[in-house]
């Protein structure tokens, strides 16, 4: 009665085994393994013990595979053969999957966009595919790896770290600040011409909740012109119309490059909320997903060791 044993022997038994048998030569199977002849027979040999039936005829100078040996081969090669896919499929999907990123309308466009270059430049091998959103639920959406969102750092089931804090200023053009000096005055602002957002998204707060915040009650506004995207009312500062009111990480670049000044200097108006980048505890972290969120946290740290610390105070 055979004693063999019909559990699954160890993979490298099996390889060692197929190299061999293709090979017809334990000294060809152990180049093509990349490991000695010795390890080769030794692992067919065992194979042999573990199901109790010769595989190989051997003679002083040559290997002939039995007719068990045939057999078995032709039933374990597109095994071993899918299992190979399998790994290569693995391999690829994990290399080539991007980062799937989400943030707000207005942080992909004014803050990330900017960035996003540089970065690219720096990691080839990561590729991010951006989700510019002002739906909540969207931008945490299972399909999501990281998030970006204003709040106060509470989301349960996330892992939440602080990209940078809420601060809130009056930002106009250059040449609309020369023409209207008087922007310069907080109580004058009311009389000039303010831009506005009007949105769903509670991310905005409007020019009567900051000048109250900043000690000036106003009853009525000068508006300019209303607008439904964040992005819109910069661009409109940008090109004369008027005072916007401007989020510090939206509109920095925007006054590094002197598109943008600030009329009532370092007055900035401090919420108790922030923007923090999010990742679910649930997912499976991966090494491309790090890359990014390495990079990001360095993005909003660099940038915030550049402020003075006035900027950094609440009103």
């Amino acid at each position: 009665m055979a004693k063999g044993n019909p559990s699954l022997p160890p993979l490298d038994y099996l390889l060692a085994f197929e190299a061999a048998a293709e090979c017809q030569s334990f000294v060809s199977a152990s180049k093509k393994l990349n490991i000695s002849e010795t390890a080769i027979s030794r692992k067919v040999r065992l194979l042999e013990l573990h199901y109790d039936v010769p595989l190989f005829h051997r003679g002083p100078r040559s290997i002939i595979l039995t007719a068990q040996g045939i057999s078995f081969l032709g039933q374990i090669q597109p095994a071993l053969q899918t299992l190979r896919d399998a790994s290569r499929k693995i391999i690829a999907e994990y290399q080539d999957k991007p980062v799937k990123l989400a943030a707000t309308n207005s942080v992909a466009s004014l803050w990330l966009m900017p960035r996003l270059q540089e970065f690219n430049r720096a990691n080839k091998h990561v590729r991010i595919m951006l989700v510019a959103s002002d739906n909540d639920e969207e931008c945490l959406s299972e399909s999501v790896d990281l998030a970006i969102l204003r709040g106060d750092g509470n989301w349960p089931g996330y892992d939440s770290q602080l990209l940078f804090d809420e601060s809130i200023f009056p930002v106009c053009s250059p040449d609309y600040l020369e023409a209207h000096p008087t922007a310069r005055d907080l109580s004058s602002l009311c009389g000039l011409d303010l831009i506005e957002v009007s949105s769903k998204h509670t991310e905005w707060m409007n020019w009567k909740a900051w000048l109250a915040k900043a000690g000036h009650a106003a009853t009525e506004l000068e508006q300019a012109v209303i607008f439904n995207t964040y992005s819109h009312s910069i661009q409109a500062a940008i090109d004369g119309l008027g005072i916007a009111l401007g989020w510090r990480h939206l509109v920095d670049s925007f006054l590094d490059q002197g598109k943008l000044v600030r009329p009532q200097g370092d007055l900035n108006i401090c919420t108790e909320h922030g923007y923090y980048l999010l990742r679910s505890q649930k997912a499976e972290p991966f090494d491309a997903g790090k890359v990014v969120q390495d990079w990001l946290m360095r993005e909003s740290q660099s940038r915030n060791s550049e402020l003075p610390s006035q900027e950094l105070d609440s009103v």
